[in-house]
């Protein structure tokens, strides 16, 4: 993968750990940031090695802080609506990512930075880790997909609170809330955030991609609809070597082992 300013890419087998490495402004989005997640997120989605993504931010101090303020500060209406379309096509593509995306978080998680952890399939957040939608404090709302994830994660009256108070809550609140799954040591959360995307790789790579996209579809389209896709996505999964091996690793007592096919 070539070079880049802001994102770092490892490989650890079968997981992918993508740092967003801006430590000087605690890893702000600005637009190169955004950018280069795209890119990377494009790359990663066409590598068959790649069977989940932990996204993560360098250092302790934070996952993201936020938008690049002084970037945002320099918007016109016309520019503003730029920014925001740039940053929900990069988070979208994120959030319908074909393979796992655990967001591993450390310190602050606000503004943008909490858009892109709710973009995220799942988050796993360190006992330090503090989140919030602060925009209003700066007389703008969350743009980047906020006012749409944050109520699908953690219900209605909960996205209102947070939203329109700007209040920033801790770990354990969130995991309460259901904002996180689970909740670390600080020297801990990133190989926690492995162990819970490991548990995911075990299982067949075609049935996690389908399990996700009928979730994802499922809050866009109507009951009707959504059990229509289910139970194609049921069906075609019986068309496939992975089926037949996992079906058949049961009935030998055996660990299955999928290739995706």
């Amino acid at each position: 993968m070539g070079d880049m300013t802001y994102i770092k890419v490892q490989h650890d087998d079968e997981l992918a750990i993508v740092s967003i490495d801006r430590q000087e402004k605690l890893n702000a989005l600005n637009a190169e940031v955004v950018q280069e997640l795209g890119e990377v997120f494009t790359r990663l989605g066409d590598d068959d090695t790649v069977r989940a993504v932990i996204l993560t931010g360098a250092g302790e101090k934070a996952f993201v802080a936020g938008a690049d303020i002084g970037e945002l500060s320099t918007m016109s209406s016309m520019s503003g609506v730029a920014v925001s379309r740039a940053g929900q096509e990069v988070f979208r593509a994120i959030e319908l990512f074909p393979k796992p995306v655990i967001a591993s978080i450390s310190g602050y998680a606000l503004g943008g930075g909490c858009e892109l952890a709710l973009a995220c399939h799942l988050r796993v957040a360190s006992e330090k880790a503090r989140f919030g939608l602060p925009e209003v404090g700066l007389g703008i709302i969350p743009g980047y997909g906020g006012t749409v994830r944050l109520a699908r994660l953690v219900g209605l009256g909960r996205a209102i609170e947070l939203t329109l108070s700007g209040e920033v809550i801790g770990a354990e609140r969130a995991q309460a809330i259901g904002l996180v799954s689970l909740v670390a040591k600080q020297d801990a959360v990133m190989d926690e955030a492995k162990i819970l995307a490991r548990k995911i790789t075990k299982n067949g790579p075609i049935a996690v991609r389908l399990a996700l996209e009928s979730i994802y579809r499922a809050l866009d389209t109507g009951t009707e609809a959504a059990l229509g896709f289910e139970s194609s996505a049921f069906g075609l999964l019986a068309s496939t070597e992975d089926m037949k091996e996992g079906m058949e690793a049961f009935l030998d007592k055996r660990k299955a082992e999928f290739k995706g096919l």
